[in-house]
């Protein structure tokens, strides 16, 4: 599991030592960062429960910070503090991507306050964002299949799947034991216009069952239904 820090870049050394101090216990770890110089490199470079980011700092600063972070693809919670209390900075810190906004002078309470709910809240998302992503996956026997990413793991192993063999794969795996036609498919998978082409189905089907089968002549994921079609089966049976 990930360590849960919070990176706090404050170029004031009393306030760094009081907000370090009140936060750690929302934390493992609390790093400070006393420019903009190192805050930047800290902030882009690595993963943080939350950033506490001053506005004013030297080197680049807050929203400079901000924007730099923005562009990456994790997302790190930001809380941004500011000795400037007009509407318009506050504004702009939030327009730049701050998630939250506390001018100076501020309550240590009520910064530590606004520091869990941020980290409640991020948790919570990523927690609904993960159940999501569980609940798109397919699982058949050895094979987990991500429609979203178009991804299929044997034993935990990626396989490499053609576009048009992936399909195939995922439109068996959304109805399992049904079975289909080969007229079915061509419908299903490559749509219609393709009467005639029965073939295809046939020759796909041997790729597939060569890349996901414990033994592609003896297939126990995708079985013919001799005189039917093919059918999917979603719990073949355990190694022996």
């Amino acid at each position: 599991m990930n360590p849960n820090r919070i990176l706090l870049i404050e170029d004031e050394p009393d306030v760094a030592e009081l907000v370090a101090s009140h936060v750690a216990d929302l934390c493992d770890e609390v790093v400070v960062a006393h420019d903009g110089h190192e805050g930047m490199r800290l902030a882009t470079t690595m993963n943080w429960t939350l950033i506490i980011l001053d506005l004013s700092l030297p080197g680049p600063d807050g929203l400079t910070i901000c924007r730099a972070v923005r562009r990456d693809n994790t997302y790190k919670p930001i809380l941004m503090l500011t000795s400037k209390g007009s509407e318009h900075d506050r504004v702009l810190g939030l327009e730049t991507g701050a998630d939250d906004y506390l001018p100076k002078p501020f309550s240590v309470l009520e910064l530590t306050a606004r520091a869990r709910a941020i980290i409640r809240r991020v948790k919570g998302l990523r927690e609904s964002a993960d159940a999501d992503c569980q609940a798109r996956l397919i699982a058949a026997g050895s094979l987990t299949i991500d429609p979203t990413r178009r991804e299929v793991l044997k034993d935990g192993q990626p396989i490499e799947l053609t576009v048009r063999e992936f399909d195939l794969l995922e439109h068996f795996a959304r109805h399992p034991g049904r079975v289909f036609t080969r007229d079915d498919l061509l419908n299903g998978v490559w749509g219609y216009g393709h009467e005639g082409y029965e073939h295809t189905v046939n020759s796909h089907i041997n790729r597939l069952r060569a890349k996901i089968e414990r033994n592609p002549s003896r297939p126990e994921i995708i079985i013919t239904v001799w005189g039917v079609g093919y059918k999917f089966v979603d719990r073949p049976p355990a190694n022996t």
